[in-house]
């Protein structure tokens, strides 16, 4: 069974097409990328894959069932720009709010839901900032709150769009730790991600993508010189240095 199904799915805004008859099904326990240009429909993709876009046409399965079927299996975690910081919200309040879809609402917090909050926390180093309010936490701290949010719903697989931007290299090491651990459970864990060039380094799998599917599979099948020209163009700078790197031994990046 796979993680996800995506079959002819289409997202038009202001009658322009976004996304256009993308298909393409991704593997359970395993890392996985959403990589191109800026304007690629990256993050409307994976909103279109949680209903928060509506698509023109197209279906979507998660282990091969209806969102709605499966729904606390999910974790989404949003770019940080998408959330007022300024809310009166302590960081385990909102990591709390990752308990919402096994006990609802309305119900009371259980001991199991405290133990998981603050488990969640540690498993990103924020336990001592529990109390914090969430606007008074850096960039970094603020992104593994998220993380430790998705951790607490205990999902089986995991959107992320863009969780290593504005991060230090140390937070970021710690996420790359985080996720291996995740996937070595048989999570999964699908991210857009902005860096060409940790790609081949960092995901098992990708899917480039340039509002149309350029192809979706294993990194040393998917990461070819000519894939990476239909997605970002000839003459692209990024393109120029996957291609430098790649004649660099030392870069461990290899295009077929």
């Amino acid at each position: 069974m796979n993680s996800i199904d995506v079959e002819d799915l289409s997202v038009t805004y202001h009658q322009t097409a976004v996304l256009w008859d993308i298909s393409f099904s991704l593997p359970v326990g395993s890392l996985i990328g959403i990589i191109g240009p800026n304007g690629a429909g990256k993050s409307t993709l994976l909103k279109a894959l949680l209903g928060l876009l509506t698509p023109l046409s197209g279906t979507v399965r998660f282990f091969g069932s209806s969102l709605e079927e499966v729904r606390h299996k999910v974790a989404y975690v949003p770019q940080r720009s998408s959330v007022d910081w300024d809310f009166p919200m302590t960081a385990y309040d909102l990591v709390m709010m990752g308990r919402f879809n096994k006990r609802g609402l309305l119900k009371w917090v259980s001991k199991a839901d405290k133990e998981a909050a603050f488990h969640s926390l540690k498993l990103v180093e924020m336990e001592e900032l529990a109390d914090r309010q969430i606007g008074q936490l850096s960039g970094g701290q603020q992104q593994r709150l998220f993380i430790a949010r998705a951790l607490a719903q205990e999902a089986e697989l995991f959107l992320l769009d863009e969780p290593f931007a504005g991060i230090d290299l140390a937070t970021e090491k710690t996420l790359l730790n985080l996720f291996a651990q995740l996937k070595a459970k048989g999570k999964t864990i699908v991210m857009v991600h902005h860096d060409l060039i940790t790609g081949q380094k960092v995901f098992d799998w990708l899917v480039l993508l340039n509002t149309c599917l350029i192809e979706a599979g294993p990194t040393a099948q998917v990461l070819t010189s000519q894939n990476l020209a239909k997605t970002y163009g000839q003459g692209s700078r990024l393109l120029d240095e996957a291609v430098l790197l790649a004649q660099n031994p030392s870069s461990g990046i290899h295009l077929l």
